[in-house]
């Protein structure tokens, strides 16, 4: 939402489509940023050291992991993170040498390193806000909870294994963990990582006993390209998908999960939020 282009060649066209490539290629966020602002005239401290003679303060709300502050729009006002990745590297390992546009390849590679930021920051807000709420409200309704710090930004499939196996043999457990999985899209459906996050979930726990709800939303109450928040599902969700002749493995080809989970009645939809603390997930497994 912020932005000014390092070099007077990259287009808005050019913008969009970069930041497009960049976020539904599987890359972190961490990695997203570090292109990000390879070619950006603000971010990475860019924007603070223009004033330089400003006393500066930054409040933060949180969309990355704790002590990743200066990946929040990828720090205009703080410096990047020390052991950050290059923008040239995260290019290669995702091979988008030939798909990011030519002008923004260019300023990626005359990148000069970023000098310091003057200013301090404070953090009002993150991912572990949602989390410690909801395993407050879990305790309340009698569960008990487990927060998962290591679940947080797995490939989607492994993501997927950890949190179902983090339940087995547990009864009346409430597994809660936030982060974003790395999610590439495959296809032109509509659907972001929390809707394939509980499609694939679904399909793990086809027709499997006990009991097992799964719910993964963002907190900012939008879910890729579509207008819900996330989905909720249990083990009875694949069968009843099959009565309507609805095959999963279609849909998770195409990226489409939200509409898979639209023909069910099983959409999060809370509208935009107003803010952003990542992803939250939750698993409820019944006696």
């Amino acid at each position: 939402m912020l932005e000014w282009p390092i070099k007077r060649e990259i287009s808005l066209e050019d913008l969009q489509s970069a930041n497009q490539t960049l976020i539904s290629c599987g890359a972190r966020i961490n990695e997203v940023n570090a292109v990000r602002r390879a070619f950006s005239a603000v971010k990475g401290g860019a924007l603070a050291r223009r004033a330089r003679h400003a006393q500066m303060i930054t409040l933060i709300v949180s969309d990355t992991n704790r002590a990743d502050e200066a990946s929040v729009a990828s720090g205009p006002t703080l410096s990047p993170p020390t052991g950050a990745p290059t923008a040239i590297d995260v290019i290669e390992h995702y091979k988008l040498e030939h798909v990011l546009p030519a002008s923004i390849m260019k300023s990626v590679q005359h990148t000069s390193p970023a000098a310091g930021t003057p200013g301090s920051h404070h953090v009002l807000l993150g991912n572990w806000t949602a989390v410690e709420a909801a395993a407050r409200k879990g305790v309340e309704l009698g569960f008990t909870c487990i927060t998962r710090d290591d679940i947080c930004e797995q490939p989607i499939d492994e993501g997927c294994d950890l949190l179902l196996a983090g339940v087995q043999g547990e009864p009346n457990i409430c597994e809660i963990s936030g982060g974003e999985f790395s999610c590439p899209v495959r296809g032109d459906g509509r659907g972001g990582r929390n809707l394939e996050t509980v499609l694939r979930c679904a399909m793990k726990l086809d027709s499997q006993g006990p009991h097992t709800v799964v719910l993964s939303a963002g907190t900012d109450g939008v879910d890729g390209n579509s207008p819900c928040a996330g989905a909720i599902a249990d083990e009875t969700t694949i069968e009843r998908a099959r009565r309507y002749g609805l095959d999963p493995e279609h849909f998770l080809a195409r990226s489409d999960s939200y509409a898979f989970f639209d023909q069910l009645d099983q959409l999060i939809l809370t509208g935009p939020t107003g803010t952003n603390v990542r992803d939250l997930r939750i698993v409820l497994k019944s006696i």
